[in-house]
């Protein structure tokens, strides 16, 4: 399938993702263009948080945990597929990041991609030692506290039979994302379900911007192919 030459690849995954009833970004942040004012407004509370925790302020760590558990805590049960796992390794990451906390300074990115770092190192720990294979669980993904996440008003309000559409769209999404390889669905899963910039995917990742533009490019058309001509 070839895409619209008009339309930027991060506009198209956008779409898909807006049409699915999936929240393009954590509840927790704000929903604003990247570099915005209310987005850096946002990242600079966060380290702030983070300055009063190296301090030894225990509430602002738990602030901290606050804004980002649901943002780990999706990440890693679309990685694993397990909720008692995915529960373990979210608290295992918050464990690490508090004894960390004195050692992580500002690096330009938001305090999320941070924890989300330290949730893949754990996760990849944890491929290496034992068999893993990726189920998704598409509920708890979506709704991990079993109500909509993010700004999606209509289907707050919708009848019981527009959220059953919604439910059953945003299953073939996800099973759809599932089937790209790993790390283009790793890079699915930063940029548009976690709502991560172009560098902090690449931090987390390890690679350079280009080569994340790149993947993802090549992550957006591939969906694009495997999703029902409805959804696209």
């Amino acid at each position: 399938m070839t895409l619209p030459a008009p339309n930027p690849v991060s506009m198209l995954a956008g779409h898909i993702l807006r049409r699915s009833g999936f929240p393009a970004a954590p509840a927790a942040r704000p929903k604003a263009e990247e570099g915005s004012d209310a987005a850096e407004a946002a990242k600079a509370e966060a380290w702030e948080l983070v300055s009063a925790a190296q301090g030894g302020d225990t509430s602002a760590f738990g602030r901290l945990y606050d804004r980002y558990v649901d943002v780990v805590y999706r990440y890693v049960l679309f990685r694993l597929g397990d909720r008692d796992l995915a529960e373990d390794v979210t608290s295992e990451t918050f464990l690490r990041a508090l004894r960390r906390i004195t050692s992580v300074s500002y690096q330009g990115r938001d305090v999320g991609a941070w924890f989300v770092t330290i949730a893949r190192n754990i996760i990849l720990d944890h491929v290496k030692s034992s068999r893993f294979r990726l189920e998704v669980v598409t509920d708890e993904v979506a709704e991990p506290s079993g109500a909509p996440i993010g700004n999606v008003g209509v289907q707050a309000v919708a009848g019981p039979e527009q959220q059953a559409i919604s439910r059953a769209t945003r299953a073939e999404l996800l099973r759809c994302v599932a089937e790209l390889g790993e790390d283009q669905r790793e890079c699915i899963v930063l940029r548009f379900m976690q709502g991560l910039s172009v560098a902090e995917t690449a931090a987390i990742m390890k690679r350079n911007e280009g080569a994340i533009k790149a993947l993802q490019h090549r992550a957006v058309r591939r969906l694009a192919q495997l999703l029902p001509t409805g959804l696209r």
